[in-house]
């Protein structure tokens, strides 16, 4: 049985970790350097690096921040934001990713998925995708959340399937900050879609909507979250512990390997 992954995510800007409510009311959180490090000593399976302005601001991704937040990191690293060429994939994996998050960039170039798929291999092609709702159709928007595209974001899914996307990201707004539990009929139905692994992103407030998620939506193969994890509100090591005594397979934490800053 494939285990249940728990992911942080640091949304950063200006090289701090921010946090908003649907994509609005950013706030100041910490350190990225130092978030990556405790996150790796945590247990989280893997580690999220957005660039959340890149795009929107017409940048390349601050590298310098990512190469000093790699070095901390001993998971699997993806990294996104400002990602709209092959040459834009190979500046982050030079400076530590593993994987790399495209968003807007394959909006404007579809294409970029299938060939960043054949140059690094499928499974290092991330499809980030900010949906919203929008006269009953999920709408797929980009450049931060900031420009609904008219796309269906369910067709959208299944095209960056079709291209070569390895995994897809699939983040509500309408949940994102709100702590009220993932969006759970969008991510249903993105996964009658497609057949690649989802991270669901967007709504997490306790355990029980990591629970929630995993039983209601067994396609799911991650939960992504930030401020919860950030505050301190919730600890990995104590969310695992509870998954797993709740019969959900994840990788469990070793007592020694937990660090509480």
């Amino acid at each position: 049985m494939l285990m249940k992954r728990i992911i942080p995510c640091l949304d950063v800007r200006d090289g701090r970790v921010v946090k908003g409510i649907n994509f609005e009311g950013i706030q100041d959180v910490a350190d990225p350097v130092e978030m990556a490090a405790f996150y790796n000593e945590s247990g989280a399976d893997e580690l999220v690096f957005y660039d959340i302005t890149a795009s929107h601001e017409g940048r390349g991704l601050f590298t310098h921040i990512l190469e000093r937040t790699a070095a901390q990191v001993f998971i699997p690293l993806t990294v996104g934001g400002g990602i709209n060429s092959l040459e834009d994939f190979d500046r982050v994996l030079k400076c530590g990713a593993d994987k790399v998050s495209v968003n807007s960039g394959a909006i404007n170039r579809p294409q970029l998925i299938e060939e960043a798929a054949k140059r690094y291999g499928d499974q290092c092609v991330v499809l980030s995708m900010d949906v919203k709702r929008v006269d009953g159709q999920f709408r797929l928007f980009r450049n931060g959340g900031r420009i609904d595209t008219g796309i269906d974001a369910l067709e959208w899914a299944h095209q960056g399937q079709e291209r070569g996307a390895g995994e897809l990201v699939v983040n509500s707004i309408d949940t994102d900050g709100v702590k009220g539990g993932f969006d759970l009929d969008m991510l249903s139905a993105v996964a009658r879609r497609v057949s690649i692994p989802i991270i669901a992103s967007g709504g997490a407030g306790s355990m029980e909507h990591f629970l929630t998620l995993f039983r209601a939506c067994p396609a799911a193969d991650a939960g992504l979250a930030a401020s919860i994890f950030h505050r301190r509100q919730v600890g990995i090591g104590e969310l695992k512990d509870y998954l797993h005594g709740n019969g959900v397979p994840v990788r469990r934490v070793r007592r020694e390997e937990e660090t509480h800053v």
